[in-house]
């Protein structure tokens, strides 16, 4: 039955460290800590996220312990792994506000009344710099350099800051404060997650089980999903917005959201493989939106997907604005129009947008942003598209 076990938690993993301990720990009917660490550098989570936090979900369903940590205090610092430069800084106000809503959008997918939250600045904050130097004598550069990124940064002769060698330290400390059973993080932790390991035997505390799960690829079916990328789908995206992001991506890629995101088994997969791959795409949108808002809204969102997409017409519902109080005038130029929306992430891209021929004015494509275009009439409203997913209508 153990063995059942070791193999369920260990499906999707990219490493499993420990096992060996691990079941004799279950096997021992002690109730695991399983620690997770998030930085709360930016305000979204995303569907990157959702591939570790389904399996932390999964141990809970096994009646383990979630302990989430906040890692207020690290997300001042930033972690090092994966990157090729020192990541800026960022203020207390900023990490707080982001650290709220992680934890408003993590319980969407984690059971809230069996997991232990914490924020590391309740432990590192109060650290004195003896204690800092002693935590720092456990490791050496040498075995920091064993990291592929800070390898290839020295090797480059790109700085590397001696504050970003404390910080794999600093997530080690963690797992020695909270006891941690096993530690899981994407597969660009593994460096960390071993620290933790060196660190915990040092404290004379039995080592945590390492899990390490794929980085999901994001949208352009190439890069890991990240925000830095604008290749992401985030948790508090509307419906319309989720589906149409799911519909976006190659049929390669939704196999890989159907494993790590819905956790289909493989023969599973197999047999939806010989099905239509439209098909395939529409379920696979359809489940994701349904987890994060409602199916009645999955369903809603993916007939005004096929109105757009399949019989070419326009949505029946989408943002409208006025234009006496948005413009104001009896014409404009096309790029502050469609700008004035906020439905863009800036003047300068819909400028661009334009230019590719990506925006539409009542069905007519347009090249020309100062073009300028006459003020809706009561009869005769002005409807705006980009590409498949962006609708909105001016009215007078």
């Amino acid at each position: 039955m153990n063995q059942d076990i070791i193999e369920q938690l260990a499906r999707n993993t990219d490493t499993f460290i420990g096992g060996d301990s691990l079941r004799e720990r279950i096997a021992s009917g002690k109730r695991l800590r399983v620690k997770l660490g998030v930085d709360p550098t930016r305000p979204d989570l995303t569907f990157g996220h959702m591939v570790v936090l389904n399996k932390l979900r999964q141990f809970q369903d096994l009646g383990h312990e979630a302990v989430l940590i906040i890692g207020d205090y690290t997300a001042a610092i930033g972690d090092p792994s994966g990157r090729d430069s020192t990541r800026p800084v960022l203020s207390a106000e900023q990490i707080e506000k982001n650290a709220e809503t992680y934890l408003q959008q993590v319980f969407q997918i984690l059971d809230e009344s069996n997991t232990a939250v914490y924020r590391n600045s309740e432990w590192l904050s109060q650290m004195r710099f003896d204690d800092v130097l002693q935590l720092a004598r456990q490791m050496t550069v040498a075995q920091m350099l064993e990291r592929d990124d800070f390898a290839k940064r020295y090797d480059e002769k790109n700085p590397i800051s001696l504050v970003e060698f404390i910080y794999p330290l600093m997530q080690g400390h963690d797992s020695v404060m909270v006891h941690a059973d096993v530690e899981m993080g994407g597969r660009d932790q593994l460096f960390n997650l071993l620290v933790g390991r060196v660190l915990q035997k040092n404290a004379g505390q039995p080592e945590q089980t390492v899990l390490t799960m794929p980085l999901l690829v994001g949208l352009d079916g190439a890069k890991k999903m990240s925000k830095s990328y604008d290749n992401y789908i985030a948790f508090n995206d509307s419906a319309a917005d989720m589906l149409g992001k799911v519909m976006s991506i190659s049929d390669e890629t939704m196999w890989e959201y159907y494993r790590l995101l819905l956790e289909t088994p493989a023969e599973r997969i197999a047999e939806l493989k010989k099905e239509h791959p439209m098909q395939a795409k529409k379920n696979l949108a359809a489940a994701l939106v349904g987890q994060f808002h409602t199916m009645d809204a999955a369903r809603k969102e993916l007939e005004q997907w096929e109105k757009v997409h399949s019989q070419r017409e326009i949505p029946d519902e989408m943002p409208e604005f006025s234009w006496g109080q948005k413009i104001n005038a009896p014409d404009a130029v096309l790029v502050d129009a469609v700008a004035l929306s906020g439905l863009f992430p800036s003047k300068k891209e819909v400028r661009r947008l334009i230019e590719q021929g990506a925006i539409r004015l009542n069905d007519e494509q347009q090249r020309n942003p100062m073009k300028r275009i006459a003020a809706p009439s009561a009869d005769a409203p002005l409807v705006i598209q980009s590409g498949r997913r962006i609708f909105f209508k001016y009215l007078p």
